[in-house]
């Protein structure tokens, strides 16, 4: 860890299978989770077209790998070597793989095997394989470049109270969270709730459009809030009687 408490973070980007238009709101993202020390984009470069612009400017390192046979993806071996030396030469807690590509669920698990953490980024079309391996997966399916008139342009339209409740592995996790950790009463605070989707899914609040769970879970409106000491929230299904 760094000396402020935040990850010492590894940026591994597989070019063939992510878009350039993306990875200002990734490297957004992982500002909030600690350093990027090491970024890394792999790919032909005689073939990925938008990405060679965006490496300097955003200090990262090309990795040029030729396709030695057709049909065969040497980019991915590439990139999953250099992880797994990354593990044992440098001081990584944790590594941002941004693919679609559920080919290095392998490497998923080798590295949380390791104990680091990984986060995932890819379109919400990558198979739930890898997404499920991930410690965290985010989409940037919605993730926009800045412009001059929007220098920070907001990554996610907020899913309204109907889409939220229509997502099915949300609202089964939501529950289960909050049946899994409730008191006798039926509350749940919502640090045991985000604890509980933290070690058993890979989902984030911000696929949906919300920074928090606290604010995820509010718009559902399919549970009871109580605001208790310290602003400290808890929630329970509807239709429990006051006691």
């Amino acid at each position: 860890m760094t000396i402020n408490g935040q990850f010492n973070i590894a940026l591994l980007i597989d070019c063939e299978n992510a878009s350039p238009k993306a990875i200002h709101g990734i490297l957004s993202e992982l500002a909030e989770k600690g350093v990027v020390n090491i970024r890394r984009a792999y790919g032909n470069w005689k073939k990925e077209a938008g990405w060679e612009e965006k490496l300097h400017p955003l200090a990262i390192q090309p990795v040029q790998q030729f396709a030695y046979t057709a049909g065969k993806n040497a980019a991915d071996m590439s990139m999953a070597i250099d992880a797994m030396e990354l593990v044992y030469t440098e001081k990584v807690d944790c590594f941002a793989l941004v693919t679609s590509d559920s080919d290095f669920t392998p490497l998923v698990m080798k590295l949380l095997g390791k104990g680091k953490q990984v986060i995932g980024f890819g379109e919400s079309k990558t198979p739930d394989p890898f997404k499920n391996a991930c410690s965290l997966f985010i989409h940037t399916d919605d993730f926009r470049e800045p412009t001059e008139e929007n220098p920070a342009p907001q990554n996610r339209q907020k899913k309204d109270r109907n889409e939220l409740r229509g997502d099915t592995e949300l609202m089964n996790a939501l529950r289960e969270a909050i049946a899994s950790t409730k008191d006798e009463d039926g509350w749940s605070s919502m640090q045991r709730i985000g604890g509980y989707i933290t070690n058993h899914s890979s989902l984030s609040s911000k696929n949906y459009g919300y920074a928090r769970w606290t604010d995820l879970v509010r718009a559902t409106e399919y549970f009871d809030m109580e605001t208790r000491d310290k602003n400290y929230s808890f929630f329970r299904p509807k239709g429990i009687a006051k006691s």
